[in-house]
């Protein structure tokens, strides 16, 4: 009425990349899920998570399978094999029975962890694409995973 471009003119549409996926509480999912986007289990899921982006299991959250992803956050119960390419932070109060593989792990005090760790570390690649292994002793201790127990 007031501006002189018509409807189809002034419509967009916005395809959101990476955006946040919820499984919300109350909510029971049995399959598979893969994303690109980050993920927030509150609800329970009988699956695997595989993801790009962040993993965050709520306080309510309860995840029965294996999770693999770039970052992860743990609040709730996760009974199967967390990998974390990242970072990966066991909240207090959270229960994780099973193994876990990461680049730096943080575990707070209250937290319940029953399985094995795995430190895992990325191999710089050179620009010929093999990984480089001529690097000092220095080099490699700046490198090394890290451990944080809070």
């Amino acid at each position: 009425m007031f501006n002189n471009k018509s409807k189809s003119e002034t419509t967009e549409t916005v395809v959101p990349t990476g955006s946040a996926s919820l499984i919300g509480s109350g909510t029971s999912l049995k399959g598979d899920i893969t994303s690109t986007g980050d993920l927030r289990i509150d609800g329970t899921l009988v699956g695997n998570i595989i993801c790009s982006s962040k993993i965050i299991i709520g306080a309510n959250g309860v995840v029965e399978g294996d999770i693999s992803g770039q970052q992860a956050d743990i609040m709730g119960k996760v009974t199967g094999t967390i990998k974390v390419k990242e970072l990966l932070m066991l909240k207090s109060n959270c229960q994780v029975n099973g193994n876990l593989h990461s680049a730096k792990l943080q575990i707070e005090p209250a937290a319940s962890f029953n399985g094995q760790c795995h430190m895992i570390q990325e191999q710089p690649v050179s620009s010929s694409g093999k990984s480089g292994s001529s690097s000092s002793q220095k080099d490699d201790y700046l490198k090394s995973p890290s451990l944080a127990i809070s």
